[in-house]
Order: C-alpha cells, then structure tokens, then sequence
C-alpha cells in the first residue's frame, strides 16, 4: 500500500478512503459493519463521516451513521485509523441541515456543539481531521477559525478541513489562517469526477501551490459513470432514480445535475475506454481520481459489500498517459455535463 500526506501534516493515508453517508439509510449497521471490515481488510486506513450522516438527511436519522461508526471502531485499534468527520455547514444557503432545528452556522456555539456530539456518537475522544462541511457566508471566516483552533488546542480534533468551498473561500481561509498564526484548512473536500472536473480550473492550483490536499467525493459520479443509468431504464432503487421521482425539489435539482444528456453521453464514451482496458468503468473513475497529485484520498461509497470491489481495484491501477490523454478528449468535446 502505498500512503500520501494530507496537507502539510503527520495524516498518511491511503489513496482511496471510505466514505460512510450511506450507513444508517441505505446500509444498515450490518451491512455498515460489512462494508467497514472489507475496506480494513484491504488496508484502507482512511474513513469520512460527517454529523450530518446519513443521506438523504431527516431530522430523524441525523447522527446515526456516526453512531454506527463508534460501534464498529471500539473493536479496533483507534490509532490504525485516520477518522475524518464534518460540522454542518451554515443554513443561510442552498440548504437547511435537519440539525439544530435548521439554525446551524459555523460559529463558535455550532463548532462546540457539533464536536460534542461526534466525539460522543464515535466514541473517541480525538478526531483526525475535523471538517467544515460547507461554508458560511455571513459569518465572518476569523470567527469560525478561531473556534476551530480551539478544538486543536484542546486535543479534540488533530487537524482541520474544509469542504465544498471555492478557489476564493480557500484562499481567504489560507490567508486569514496565516495572518492570526491559527491551525488552517489543511484538505478540502470537493466533488470531483471524469464527469466534473471543474476543480482542475482554478482550485487544483491553490491546493499545489499551497500545499492542501483535496479529498476527492463522488469519484463515480454517484453511480452514474458505473453505467447504470445509461440503459433503456433507469435502476430501481438506485440514488438518482429515486430523487428524480422525488417531490424534494433540492433532490430533483441535484438528480438532473448528475444524470441528463450530457453526463450519459460522456459516460457512454468512458465506458468504451473502460472497455478497452478491460477493467471495470468504476475502477476507470476511481483510478483517474488518484492520478492527481494534489489528492490525498478519493472518498468511495457503497450500499452494499459487494459495490467494493470495482472501487478497490483502482488501488492496482494507474492509467497511462495514452489513457489519461484520451480522457481529456471526452471532456473537450462534452464540456462540464455536470454544469
């Protein structure tokens, strides 16, 4: 297994991690615990969660995937582990987290009472890596990074991230870190994918040149580059082919992004270069993920067990400049299919 650092800090990780939004909704704690055992067996060191899991997000189900997690690490050595968690971003947004009664906001108040809950609902005492999980834009960056230090000062979390941000948050929170001499940013977690490689254009250059990692989400598309959805009809009890039916109407926008013409048709031409390799479309997708530098991990996921092994095979793959280049020719010629 070969190990890549977050950031500028002492996090080696493997370059696939596992992503857990999934356990307590559509995998159960056995399947949970299944599905764990797979990735640690494997070597897979590296595990992502957030307060805010499982989706699709309910007041109801808020925290159980932390839960089922503590459940499952008390049986394993805590330090044979790097445990990434999130606080819920502001909901002054595009959403309002069932949290909190949907007043969350990255603050002080927030910050405290999201760590309180994770430690407890993990049944650990430390945290990794502690991220935001998506900004927030009223209040001020200084406030929310100084809270942030706090917990890094108190033992309770080893470093910090960010999530879902923007070439210009990272910056300004890079920035204002350095400026107030405070632990800062040292990942960012965005959506990346042979189907969404906007952040080659601009945030791929901050995090090289400021040394951040990004731990790369959804490297699959959401199941959508498996070519699933490329069929006459799409799958039953599959994410996208639920929200589409959806009467949420955040759902139905975010079903659209992922699967319409242009993301099918560019999934069509990575399922022919899939092909050709003779391997699977989604070790294609989770290989082109870790061919960058400037990722740490690319974040997995699976309902079941049996998802695993396409994704775990990336680990023994890496793509040739031939395949890499033609590659970049399906994105010239289908510009950004997920807006």
């Amino acid at each position: 297994m070969q190990y890549r650092y977050i950031g500028k800090t002492g996090l080696r990780v493997t370059p696939i991690g596992l992503g857990t939004m999934s356990f307590g909704s559509w995998s159960d704690e056995a399947e949970a615990f299944k599905i764990m055992d797979k990735a640690y067996d494997r070597g897979i060191n590296f595990f992502d969660t957030a307060e805010l899991y499982p989706v699709p997000p309910k007041v109801e189900d808020a925290g159980i995937t932390e839960t089922i997690i503590g459940k499952w690490l008390k049986g394993k050595p805590r330090d044979s582990i790097i445990l990434a968690s999130k606080v819920a971003g502001a909901a002054n947004g595009w959403f309002v987290p069932p949290i909190r009664h949907g007043y969350t906001a990255i603050d002080k108040f927030h910050i405290k009472k999201a760590i309180e809950g994770s430690l407890k609902r993990l049944q650990t005492d430390y945290i990794d890596l502690y991220q935001m999980h998506w900004p927030d834009s009223v209040v001020p960056i200084e406030e929310s990074l100084k809270a942030f230090d706090e917990l890094v000062k108190e033992g309770k979390v080893r470093y910090l991230g960010t999530s879902n941000d923007t070439a210009y948050g990272l910056t300004k929170a890079n920035e204002t870190s350095k400026r107030l001499g405070i632990s800062r940013f040292e990942s960012i977690q965005n959506n990346f994918s042979l189907n969404n490689p906007r952040f080659l254009d601009e945030l791929s250059h901050v995090c090289k040149r400021e040394q951040i990692s990004l731990l790369a989400y959804s490297p699959i598309a959401g199941g959508v580059l498996s070519g699933k959805y490329n069929g006459e009809f799409y799958p039953e009890n599959a994410r996208y082919s639920d929200y589409l039916i959806s009467k949420n109407i955040r759902l139905n926008s975010q079903a659209a992004k992922f699967v319409n013409e242009k993301t099918l048709k560019s999934t069509a031409r990575y399922l022919e270069i899939a092909k050709k390799l003779d391997i699977s479309a989604v070790t294609l997708a989770v290989a082109y993920s870790k061919q960058f530098d400037f990722v740490a991990s690319t974040i997995i996921g699976a309902r079941n067990v049996e998802q695993m092994d396409a994704s775990l095979a990336a680990l023994d793959v890496t793509l040739s400049q031939e395949t890499m280049s033609e590659i970049k020719a399906v994105q010239q010629d289908i510009m950004y299919p997920m807006g």
